[in-house]
C-alpha cells in the first residue's frame, strides 16, 4: 500500500547520550497510524549529500501533543545531517512503515529484550501491557550509553540492565539475563530488537525453553517500501525446510522467531 510523506516540524531535540539524538516531530497523521515496531523513513537533507532516506524506529507517540518521537545514533553522513537540524525546522517523513509487533494473541507475562539502538522501539511496545506483569532487559556497551532506563521503569515492574564492560548493571550480555529468566518458567512471550548476533541468541534461547518470540530485525534499507532488495532476509515457508526471501522493510521488520533463518 502506498504510504504518504509528511512535512513535520521538529518540536524538540536533545542529545540523550554521546552520539544519540532524540527528536519529537509534529504529525497527527503519523501518530494516529503508528503501531509498536514500525519505523519512519526520513529524508535527512535536500540536495545530493544523502540521497537515500534513513530508516529510524518509532520510539513513542503522544496523542495529546500529536507528536511522534524517534531516537537515532549518529553513524554516517545522513544521520549526521539529520542531527544538525534544529527545533522549528521541517523534515520530510515517509511512514509509518513496516509490520509491527503482533499483539493479537493475549500474552500475560511478556519480556522485552533490547540491545543498543534496538532498545528504542520497545518503549512504545511496553506501554501496551499491564506494568505489573511486564519485564524488560536492556543491553548497552557501557554506562555512558544507557538510555531510557527511567521511562522503562515506569511502565515495567521488572527492569535489568547489562553492559559489555560491567560499568553499569550486570557485566555481560543481555541474553545471559534472558536465559536465566526463561529457566524460571515465568515468561510466556519474548519481544526482542537489537543487532543480529543478539537476535540469533534470543532465537536459540527461546527455542530451548519453548517460549515464542518475535524479533525486530535491524537491516540496511534502500527504499523502505519493498521496491529494492537491499534488506532481503531468509524466512521459512510452510513447506518443510523451504525458505524464501522477504523484505525487512515491508514484510518486517518484525517476524516470528521460529521463521527467521540467520546465516551461520
Amino acid at each position: 500500500m502506498f504510504k504518504q510523506t509528511y512535512s513535520c516540524r521538529i518540536n524538540d531535540k536533545k542529545e540523550i547520550a554521546p552520539g544519540i539524538v532524540e527528536m519529537k516531530a509534529g504529525s497527527r497523521e503519523i501518530v494516529e497510524q503508528a503501531k509498536p515496531g514500525q519505523f519512519l523513513n526520513i529524508k535527512c537533507c535536500d540536495g545530493m549529500n544523502a540521497l537515500l532516506r534513513r530508516p529510524i524506529s518509532i520510539c513513542d507517540t503522544d496523542l495529546e501533543r500529536q507528536e511522534v518521537r524517534f531516537i537515532f545514533q549518529i553513524k554516517g553522513e545522513g544521520t549526521k545531517l539529520l542531527a544538525a537540524k534544529n527545533v522549528g525546522d521541517y523534515i520530510d517523513i515517509l511512514g509509518p512503515l513496516g509490520t509491527p509487533f503482533n499483539l493479537e494473541q493475549k500474552f500475560s507475562k511478556p519480556l522485552l529484550v533490547g540491545g543498543g539502538i534496538g532498545v528504542f522501539p520497545l518503549l512504545m511496545l511496553a506501554k501496551q501491557f499491564a506494568p505489573e506483569n511486564t519485564g524488560v532487559y536492556l543491553g548497552f556497551r557501557n554506562k555512558e550509553a544507557v538510555v531510557l532506563e527511567d521511562e522503562f521503569s515506569r511502565v515495567c515492574s521488572e527492569l535489568s540492565v547489562a553492559t559489555d564492560d560491567g560499568s553499569y548493571g550486570m557485566k555481560g550480555y543481555v541474553t545471559q539475563l534472558l536465559a536465566e529468566r526463561l529457566k524460571q518458567g515465568t515468561t510466556d512471550v519474548v519481544y526482542a530488537c537489537g543487532p543480529e548476533p543478539m537476535l540469533k541468541l534470543v532465537q536459540k534461547i527461546c527455542g530451548t525453553y519453548a517460549v515464542p518470540c518475535q524479533l525486530s530485525l535491524e537491516q540496511r534499507m534502500g527504499c523502505g517500501i519493498g521496491a529494492c532488495l537491499v534488506c532481503a532476509c531468509k524466512i521459512k515457508t510452510r513447506k518443510g525446510d523451504d525458505w524464501e526471501y522477504k523484505h525487512v522493510c515491508k514484510d518486517g521488520p518484525v517476524f516470528r522467531g521460529d521463521e527467521v533463518i540467520f546465516d551461520a
